[in-house]
């Protein structure tokens, strides 16, 4: 049996003094922070933080859309009122007031650079480092399109870009967040094509994360695991990064029809409290995976999402307890072998 591998989502509160003195080393200093952090706590595979994301004018934010999109040719920031009126009338668009870009034309790759971020966290660490991306359902989603007129050409074109930036990431595991889809599982068979055209170009381990959202500790999407099984199925993917600590208890059950190549990566901690888990806690979330889809099933354990919205105290003690609620785990079963 392979052991359970401990990791994070993606995002970490940006720290205070990063907001109030901002700069280029400012940026490289928090992360080697952020990656010290889960080094110290024991974390087998670590990420930045996404503090590459980082902008000033929108400190709040942990620029999981405008990082991508704002660079990219074809892609105008600038968005007129009658466009505003346009963008708050989509459905599915609650959760902004504004897209991150309008669509005027093809995209292209602009002056985005994941390569040199990459490289940037990579040289910060020894740890196996995961390096994340939002992916393209969850980009096309949210900008406003006057060029492709289709949600599904338009990810396809957005997925074509990503593709060629992650065949430049020297990262051990390339993460895809999709936060949109969970609440609209009727576009999960595009959604599924262009997210695997992103994965199938991944020199490291392709892994897709997958979340209700989270806002201020809200729950933006709602819907079910159930309804995704085949867009899991499809993922050409090495694992999937679940959230599941917050979710119903009987939930869990519907990953046994999961495919078994598909390597399982199990929420234990619930990002949307700010109560720290207890690492008997996770070690009881880790047994009843175990006792639900069978031993050796998780391959991963991590939060539900990512930590940008908790104090960074709280965030703290929650990476800690995922490393301490596995080692208790392990050794709950070498004392009942």
């Amino acid at each position: 049996m392979s052991e359970i591998r401990t990791t994070v989502v993606g995002s970490y509160p940006v720290p205070a003094w990063l907001v109030a003195a901002p700069s280029q080393q400012a940026v490289i200093d928090a992360t080697r922070v952020v990656l010290a952090t889960q080094e110290q706590a024991g974390i087998d595979l670590v990420c930045d933080g996404e503090l590459y994301r980082f902008d000033i004018n929108h400190p709040e934010t942990n620029g999981m859309i405008e990082y991508f999109t704002r660079p990219m040719s074809g892609i105008r920031s600038a968005v007129t009122f009658e466009e505003l009126v346009a963008y708050r009338a989509k459905s599915g668009m609650r959760f902004r007031a504004k897209p991150p870009g309008v669509v005027d034309g093809p995209i292209g790759h602009g002056t985005l650079d994941l390569a040199a971020a990459c490289a940037q966290a990579k040289a910060l660490t020894t740890r196996p480092l995961k390096f994340t991306v939002t992916g393209p359902h969850m980009l096309s989603k949210t900008l406003l399109d006057h060029h492709y007129g289709d949600p599904e050409l338009l990810a396809h074109a957005i997925a074509a870009v990503l593709a060629e930036q992650v065949k430049h990431l020297n990262a051990d595991v390339v993460q895809l967040d999709e936060a949109n889809l969970p609440g609209h599982p009727e576009e999960a068979r595009w959604a599924a094509a262009a997210i695997n055209t992103v994965l199938s170009a991944v020199r490291g381990t392709p892994a897709v994360h997958l979340c209700f959202g989270n806002y201020g500790g809200q729950t933006v999407q709602s819907g079910t695991w159930g309804h995704l099984m085949d867009y899991l199925n499809a993922l050409k993917a090495d694992h999937i990064v679940m959230e599941c600590a917050r979710r119903p208890a009987d939930e869990l059950a519907v990953f046994k029809d999961l495919r078994p190549e598909i390597g399982f990566g199990l929420g234990v901690i619930d990002i949307k409290d700010n109560q720290v888990e207890t690492a008997d806690d996770v070690a009881r979330r880790i047994e009843r995976a175990d006792a639900v889809l069978g031993a050796g099933r998780v391959k991963y354990i991590h939060p539900d999402c990512g930590f940008w919205m908790l104090p960074r105290s709280v965030a703290d003690a929650k990476i800690r307890a995922i490393v301490a609620g596995r080692d208790l785990y392990y050794g709950r079963q070498q004392q009942a072998a």
